[in-house]
């Protein structure tokens, strides 16, 4: 068939694709703490951790990387929810977070002071994780660490009002507050990434390398404006305005799997997320991802989670903190 969609050509798929980023579950934390002092933040799967320094310094330190110190005005972002440990000298002994004095604010907020009497240093710590199929590709190309220093600096100067506006949020907490801060959250963590992106030298191969491209872009961005479409490799080469078969070759070569699978698993990854927002019946949310069938949705979707469509619904995602 022809192309399943009267769609204008997307002139920037990454735009679109960060465009369907948004942040769930935000829970953050304010410490203020004094040397000596290190608090070990267990692995927390599926989630994203950054950190902003208002007073003072710290080092963070995750396995395998180079000790990071973070200064005043530092926003550092541990994208895929490693363990990592935060401490006003390097090598410091560190208490697992949950172990420590916590005093639970709001469901969402908590306070934590402690230390031994020495030198300040205060944290805001945020939580969040992200809930659109987009986010598995995103996050899978990042670094273990985003930093930037931003504070005062005359470039960036949005992102030093913006720390500066959590952190005045943080302190007072004011009617609202959570809310601010959760939306603030979701604006850097975006353009930390587009940062990252636009200095990144290395990536030549992968989702965001795709997205980069000009050809390739045009026919994820088609995929993911228009899921439930009935696209066939040959729409989508024309899409991308390239032959069949150099379509199909490049999409393996820089993405790593064929176009076909990955519009597959993206429309999975969204009937996933779409069936713990809803109510609909299985087959209505399997035939708005381009399924025909109930059954058919149902053995493609056990084949990509391992659990069934109705057993996945009924799943609670795990906490973001302990209780």
């Amino acid at each position: 068939m022809d192309h399943p969609t009267e769609l204008p050509p997307p002139s920037d798929p990454l735009g679109e694709a960060l465009h369907l980023l948004r942040l769930t579950g935000c829970v953050y934390a304010r410490s203020e703490l004094t040397a000596p002092w290190g608090i070990d933040l267990p692995p927390l799967e599926g989630h994203m951790m950054f950190h902003i320094v208002t007073v003072g310094h710290c080092w963070l330190e995750v396995d395998g990387s180079e000790p990071v110190r973070l200064e005043r005005g530092s926003l550092t972002l541990v994208p895929h929810g490693l363990g990592h440990r935060l401490v006003d000298e390097c090598g410091r002994d560190a208490i697992v977070f949950f172990d420590l004095p916590i005093e639970r604010v709001t469901e969402r907020y908590e306070r934590l002071t402690w230390g031994g009497g020495g030198d300040a240093c205060r944290l805001i710590c945020v939580v969040v994780r992200f809930d659109h199929a987009a986010a598995e590709r995103l996050v899978d190309a990042l670094p273990p660490v985003l930093h930037v220093d931003a504070w005062e600096s005359g470039d960036d100067r949005w992102l030093s009002d913006t720390l500066r506006f959590i952190a005045r949020e943080a302190e007072s907490l004011r009617p609202g507050g959570e809310t601010v801060i959760t939306r603030l959250a979701d604006i850097l963590v975006i353009q930390m990434v587009r940062h990252w992106i636009e200095t990144a030298t290395d990536v030549d191969h992968g989702w965001l390398a795709a997205l980069r491209d000009a050809q390739l872009g045009r026919a994820i961005a088609a995929m993911h404006r228009d899921p439930g479409a009935d696209w066939s490799l040959a729409s989508l080469a024309r899409t991308a305005a390239m032959s069949r078969s150099a379509f199909a070759a490049r999409f393996t070569d820089v993405v790593g799997e064929p176009a076909m699978r990955y519009l597959q698993r993206w429309r999975l990854q969204l009937a996933r997320t779409e069936l713990r927002d809803c109510d609909d019946p299985l087959g209505v949310v399997g035939a708005r991802f381009g399924y025909r069938s109930e059954a058919a949705f149902c053995r493609a979707f056990k084949r990509e989670f391992g659990v069934s469509p109705g057993s996945d619904r009924r799943a609670v995602p795990p906490p973001l903190v302990a209780s």
